[in-house]
């Protein structure tokens, strides 16, 4: 069987893994899959590296049960969420470096990448939904202990920091054009692509940053959620070409 981490979202800020049953039972309905969704700590209070080693913590549980739970190790996917994707793009990068559980996929759902967006000024009177460019000050600070877009930060706090994407797992990733995140995503999805790592981008023309869960019926966000699921069912169920995805 197949088992997908899943990590909620919530500007590293706010949130429980409750808020996702809806997702991760859909995904669990549809590939019958294992999702395991993880609670992890909340900055302020538990700055990084906290929840990022919290969600290591959970992989490594979660490779060592495979037998009991009756897991394929070599088929376990990370994802999640807003800020949940960007730790598991962060997760995906310290799993690789580590060498010990090495996930087979990552699904990056409009994913918190880049403190740097928050020196974008231009953005500041952007007409953005659910997160604006003051969350997003305020989600950063809180995660780093220093204001975002800072000349340095940790390694693996800020996943669009990192110089060298080879070898990281295949990627799904999708955004809106409404979204906050849109410019990040897109660059961080080029950059995987450049750095010969199978990455399938997906835009939503007039979408805002959690859309999808605004409205779970609209067509619209339907068909993003079933592009996640059939991505999970190709990587999980499926031995695909890196050849067919693009970006």
């Amino acid at each position: 069987m197949s088992a997908l981490l899943w990590l909620h979202g919530g500007g590293y800020v706010i949130g429980k893994p409750e808020m996702d049953d809806a997702t991760c039972a859909q995904f669990v309905q549809e590939l019958g899959l294992t999702v395991v969704s993880v609670d992890y700590r909340l900055a302020p209070q538990h700055p990084f590296p906290a929840g990022l080693d919290d969600s290591y913590l959970a992989l490594t549980w979660l490779a060592s049960q495979a037998q009991p739970l009756g897991i394929d190790p070599t088929r376990i996917a990370i994802g999640g969420q807003s800020a949940g994707a960007g730790l598991a793009a962060a997760l995906a990068q310290l799993a690789h470096d580590r060498q010990g559980v090495q996930p087979t996929f990552q699904l990056l759902v409009y994913p918190m990448l880049d403190d740097r967006t928050v020196l974008r000024t231009e953005l500041d009177n952007g007409n953005h939904v659910a997160w604006t460019q003051t969350s997003n000050r305020f989600g950063w600070e809180a995660y780093l202990g220093q204001p975002g877009g800072a000349a340095t930060v940790p390694a693996y706090a800020v996943p669009a920091r990192r110089e060298d994407l080879a070898g990281l797992p295949p990627t799904w990733l999708g955004v809106g054009t409404l979204d906050l995140f849109h410019d990040e995503d897109v660059t961080y999805a080029q950059r995987l692509q450049a750095a010969g790592v199978a990455c399938e981008l997906v835009i939503v023309p007039g979408a805002f940053h959690g859309f999808d869960v605004f409205d779970a019926q609209l067509p619209l966000a339907q068909e993003f959620r079933r592009a996640q699921i059939e991505a999970l069912r190709r990587q999980l169920f499926t031995t695909v070409s890196p050849d067919s995805f693009e970006v």
